[in-house]
């Protein structure tokens, strides 16, 4: 029995040695040329054994699996391979994760970071984060060698990174990466347009701080929805941000909607920001959801109803499901950057304090000087665009807690200005796309007579019809109107429709100032 044909005859006898046609053709060796989804072709020759050892109770080898047992079979294969390579990983000693963490950017360092505890730890190394701080922000000098003080000064910081607590150098390196980045974008926002009172390079400020805007959608239970900018325009004195998809949470769930600026932590001009890396969150408004009325809706179309919330935000719900299809916010030049960028992800950015230049001897001061910068438009269109100067007032103006500026009269035709092209109000999403007529934006910015800005907003409208004309038209037409107001005034515009020449004219425009706001900006008492 040496060649063991004694324990193969022991096997036959105890049923467990099988021939080639008792063997199912799924657990048949192949030829080579065979393909393994056709059975293989009945034997010539006579069979030799197989042999199969019983599986064990509890086993997972088995003579004739199902394809939904093969698959279960794959899964624990694939779950024990991927559970092996974690804990390899995971038990690495601590001084090989440090030499390769030592390789990686401050971005990279940052993600790693958030993969577990111990990555955490590792990651906020103080002598990886001295390196990379000492690369960012020291001196290079490499036209003369450094002496023996400067030496011994590098060792004596390199001795000193045990004393430091972990983290230490992260946490300035952030702060200085911060500081720098602001520094940047101050600068550019330095030079001021004298027209309009606004930062010249605005545009180039929000390029270079990567600055994106994101709204949280918050439910009633306290879930949150993150949706990022789909389309970004830039107008003459305002931003047109638009977010539209497919996955909508249930507006009848929604409570509120937390509309932040999104600046990444580390600035690079030469790359572009990504969505992945470490970004810091600023609150620019808050809006509740809850208060869609009648009330709020400035048009529609046939396909889409638009609801508008103070400030400057628009809201398009679907007609038929009633759902939401996009969301539009404009906001104003006027502090754009330091309210998307200073603020927290719950605390928005405050404004400074205003500190009044008083004047005793103008008895008329805070009256006059003013100069108003209007700008109308829609969907990269303009419809009405200028500066008007030397706007003023008087004491007899003030009533009913407002001071009145006329800035384009009834009686003066030479004043009236037209609407340039087709108005409508133009929104899109991933499918559709219209435009809901006699609605637009509107960009207001209105500087005192030290050319401050005093009073900025920008935010859609809708053109009304007129139930009763004035007495002050001279044109034969439909008449509209448009108002806004918010806390500090209110806006009145009358326009009038030509069918002759198929546009609109503005007959009127003036504006109605909160004499509490007039008060507390020049100090005076009116």
């Amino acid at each position: 029995m040496a060649t063991g044909r004694g324990w193969i005859l022991r096997q036959h006898c105890k049923g467990l040695v099988r021939t080639a046609e008792e063997i199912p053709w799924q657990l048949r060796l192949p030829p080579v040329d065979a393909a393994w989804a056709s059975p293989p072709a009945p034997l010539d020759r006579a069979p030799g054994p197989y042999f199969f050892r019983r599986p064990s109770k509890g086993s997972d080898v088995m003579l004739n699996p199902k394809p939904s047992e093969q698959s279960t079979m794959c899964e624990r294969h694939c779950a024990k391979s991927s559970s092996k390579l974690s804990m390899h990983i995971e038990g690495m000693p601590s001084e090989i994760l440090l030499k390769i963490f030592s390789y990686l950017d401050a971005v990279t360092l940052l993600c790693i970071g958030c993969v577990n505890k111990r990555f955490y730890s590792l990651a906020n190394d103080n002598f990886i984060w001295y390196r990379i701080y000492s690369a960012s922000f020291s001196p290079k000098r490499s036209n003369w060698e450094m002496n023996a003080v400067e030496k011994t000064a590098v060792s004596l910081s390199h001795t000193s990174l045990h004393d430091k607590e972990t983290g230490y150098w992260k946490k300035k390196y952030i702060v200085k990466q911060i500081a720098a980045g602001k520094t940047a974008v101050t600068q550019l926002l330095k030079p001021v347009n004298p027209y309009t009172g606004l930062p010249v390079k605005t545009k180039e400020a929000l390029r270079v701080s990567g600055l994106s805007w994101v709204i949280v959608l918050k439910e009633k239970n306290g879930k949150e929805y993150i949706m990022e900018q789909a389309e970004f325009s830039v107008n003459d004195t305002s931003v047109t941000v638009v977010w539209h998809g497919n996955n909508w949470p249930r507006i009848d769930k929604l409570a509120t909607l937390d509309l932040c600026g999104v600046t990444p932590v580390f600035l690079d001009r030469y790359k572009v920001p990504t969505k992945n890396g470490p970004r810091r969150r600023s609150l620019v408004a808050e809006y509740n959801l809850t208060n869609l009325t009648k009330s709020t809706s400035i048009g529609s179309d046939r396909l889409i109803r638009t609801f508008c919330l103070n400030p400057g935000l628009l809201v398009g719900l679907w007609k038929k499901e009633k759902e939401m299809a996009f969301v539009m916010a404009n906001l104003h030049f006027h502090l754009l950057v330091e309210r998307s960028t200073l603020g927290s992800a719950t605390v928005p950015y405050m404004l400074p304090p205003h500190i009044p230049f008083l004047d005793d001897i103008d008895q008329q001061y805070g009256l006059h000087g003013y100069q108003l910068h209007v700008d109308m438009h829609s969907g990269g269109s303009s419809y009405l665009c200028g500066t008007f100067r030397n706007l003023f007032s008087r004491k007899d103006f003030i009533k009913n807690g407002y001071m009145k500026l006329i800035v384009i009269s009834f009686k003066n035709n030479a004043q009236h200005l037209p609407l340039i092209g087709k108005v409508g109000l133009c929104w899109k999403t991933d499918v559709f796309a219209g435009c809901i007529q006699n609605c637009y934006m509107m960009d207001v910015t209105l500087l005192d007579e030290t050319e401050k800005p005093f009073w900025c907003f920008s935010s859609p409208v809708c053109m009304r019809p007129a139930t009763r004309p004035s007495d002050f038209f001279n044109y034969r037409g439909h008449h509209f109107y448009v108002t806004y107001i918010d806390s500090v005034g209110k806006v009145n515009l009358e326009l009038v429709w030509m069918e002759e020449t198929e546009e609109y004219y503005v007959v009127s425009l003036a504006l109605y100032l909160r004499i509490e706001k007039v008060n507390s900006w020049f100090g005076t008492n009116y």
